[in-house]
C-alpha cells in the first residue's frame, strides 16, 4: 500500500487548491445507455440517506435506463452486514468501505482508470491504493469536534470565539450548566436540560472518534499506527480529561452508566435538534440530518475544538471517513453504470453542486472551483483547515475488530465495572491481541 502522506498536505490540497484550481469535468467510463440496469448502493451514513436518494433520483432522471436503490445502515453492524451480503451474493454494486482494504480485495473493482482519480487530493486515496492500483473513491473530507448551538451560547453570554483551550471550554460549560439548572434560560429554551450528551452506545463514538483524539497527537498517520504492534496511549491523562469534559455536563452526570443507553438518534434528533442539549461530539456529517429536522436550528450550529489537554487544545480532527467502492463481482454492465454514476456525482457540474449543497460534503477533489460550501458545519471544518488547526484521523490504523472491543472498554468504565486505568489496560490488551490474529 502506498504510504499515507501527512494530513496537512491533504487539507491544503482539499480546500486551498480544491476551491481555487482545476478544470471543468464531465462524466466518464460510459453510461451504459440502452441497457436497463439496477445499481444497489449500500452505505453506512444513515444521516445522508434522504439526500443521497435525491441525488440518485437526479442521476436516473438523466439516465432513465438506470435505477439506483440506496440502502443505508447506521454504525455498528455495517461491516458485518456488508460482508454477509457480499459473501451471500446479495446484490451490492457500490458500497462504503468500512474496513481495511486488504480484507476486501475479492470484492473491490480496480478504479485506477476513472476520470476522478487524477483530481483526488493528495493523501485521499492512499488507504485504498494497493500495488499502485486505486480501489475506492474518497467521499468527502470530514471533521469533528464539539458541535454547539451558537445561539444558546450567545444568550448565555458566552463568547465562543474565546473557547480555544480545555480550561476555557470547561469553564464555559460549567457556566452554561449553572444557568440551565437555575432556570435562567428556560423561557427561551424550555426543553434545555444539560449542556451536552454523549452517545456511548454507538461504538464508533467512543471506540473510534474519542480515542482518536489523543492518539492523533501521538501517531503521525494511520499507517504509523497500523505498523505498531502495541497501542501507546502516551496521552492517557488527556483522554481522561476529555471524557470528564464530555460527560460531567450531561443529563447522566450523576450516573454515567446511563450513557451506555444513549444512541445517535437520542443525541441528535432527540437532543441537539430540539435544543434539549447544546453540545455533542460530532462532525459536519450531521448537517443534512439536522437540516431535515429543523433547518433553522441546523443553521445555528458551530464547532468548538476537541482538546487534548496539555498537548493540542485548539484543534478539530479531520480526515477521509469513507471511500465508495464498486463490487468487482457485479455484472459488467452494472459496473459500467456504477462507475459512470460516481463520475457524474463527483465530477459533473450538476453533481458537484449536489455533493456540496445537498449532501453537505467538503469535497476531496481539487476541481471544485467556484463552488461555495453552504452547510454551516462544513464551513466550520473549512475554517479550521484554513487556520491549520487540525489533527489527523489515525483510527484507520486500528486492527480489524478493534472498534467494538474498544467501545466495550469505554462502556465498562462508564458503568463502573472497572477504573480508568483498567480501561487503558483493556484497550492496550485488545489492540495487541487483534494485531496477533
Amino acid at each position: 500500500m502506498v504510504k499515507k502522506k501527512e494530513m496537512a498536505v491533504l487539507l491544503v490540497a482539499a480546500i486551498t487548491l480544491g476551491m481555487m484550481s482545476g478544470c471543468g469535468s464531465k462524466t466518464g467510463a460510459g453510461s451504459a445507455e440502452g441497457d436497463t440496469v439496477t445499481i444497489n448502493l449500500y452505505q453506512n451514513k444513515s444521516e445522508i440517506a434522504d439526500p443521497l436518494q435525491k441525488v440518485a433520483d437526479a442521476y436516473t432522471k438523466e439516465h432513465p435506463n438506470v435505477k439506483i436503490n440506496v440502502e443505508s445502515i447506521q454504525g455498528n453492524d455495517y461491516n458485518t452486514n456488508l460482508k454477509a451480503k457480499l459473501m451471500g451474493n446479495n446484490a451490492v454494486d457500490i458500497f462504503a468501505l468500512g474496513d481495511n482494504i486488504t480484507n476486501m480485495m475479492d470484492y473491490v473493482e480496480d478504479l485506477s482508470a476513472e476520470p476522478w482519480v487524477k483530481n483526488a487530493v493528495d493523501g485521499s486515496i492512499d488507504d485504498v491504493t494497493v500495488d499502485g492500483k486505486v480501489y475506492g473513491l474518497p467521499v468527502s473530507v470530514e471533521g469533528y469536534g464539539l458541535v454547539y448551538n451558537k445561539e444558546i451560547f450567545k444568550d448565555a453570554g458566552i463568547d465562543a470565539s474565546t473557547l480555544t483551550s480545555y480550561d476555557a471550554i470547561d469553564k464555559a460549560f460549567a457556566d452554561l450548566q449553572e444557568q440551565i439548572d437555575s432556570g435562567k434560560l428556560k423561557d427561551k429554551y424550555p426543553q434545555l436540560e444539560a449542556v451536552e450528551d454523549y452517545a456511548a452506545k454507538e461504538t464508533w463514538i467512543p471506540g473510534l472518534h474519542t480515542l482518536n483524539v489523543p492518539l492523533s497527537c501521538e501517531y503521525k498517520s494511520a499507517t504509523e499506527l497500523r505498523n505498531s504492534d502495541e497501542l501507546g496511549l502516551k496521552y492517557a491523562d488527556s483522554l481522561k480529561a476529555l471524557l470528564d469534559l464530555e460527560t460531567k455536563y450531561t443529563p447522566s452526570r450523576n450516573d454515567l452508566s446511563k450513557l451506555n443507553a444513549v444512541d445517535y438518534s437520542t443525541e441528535i434528533g432527540g437532543g441537539l435538534a430540539i435544543e434539549r442539549i447544546a453540545v455533542v461530539q460530532q462532525g459536519n456529517w450531521i448537517g443534512p440530518e439536522l437540516k431535515g429536522i429543523d433547518e433553522k436550528t441546523a443553521n445555528k450550529m458551530g464547532m468548538l475544538p476537541i482538546p487534548t489537554k496539555g498537548v493540542k487544545e485548539d484543534c478539530i480532527s479531520v480526515g477521509i471517513s469513507i471511500h465508495w467502492c464498486v463490487n468487482k463481482q457485479s455484472d459488467e454492465k452494472v459496473k459500467v453504470a456504477a462507475k459512470d454514476f460516481l463520475n457524474w456525482l463527483f465530477q459533473s457540474d450538476e453533481g458537484k453542486q449536489l455533493v456540496v449543497n445537498e449532501l453537505g460534503f467538503v469535497p476531496a477533489f481539487k476541481n471544485y472551483e467556484g463552488i461555495e460550501i453552504s452547510d454551516p458545519l462544513s464551513q466550520e471544518v473549512k475554517r479550521y483547515i484554513d487556520a491549520g488547526k487540525t489533527t489527523s484521523w489515525v483510527m484507520g490504523g486500528f486492527p480489524s475488530g478493534f472498534e467494538p472491543k474498544a467501545a466495550a472498554d469505554f462502556q465498562g468504565y462508564f458503568s463502573g465495572e472497572y477504573s480508568f486505568d483498567d480501561m487503558i489496560s483493556h484497550l492496550k490488551a485488545d489492540f495487541k491481541e487483534l494485531k496477533k490474529s
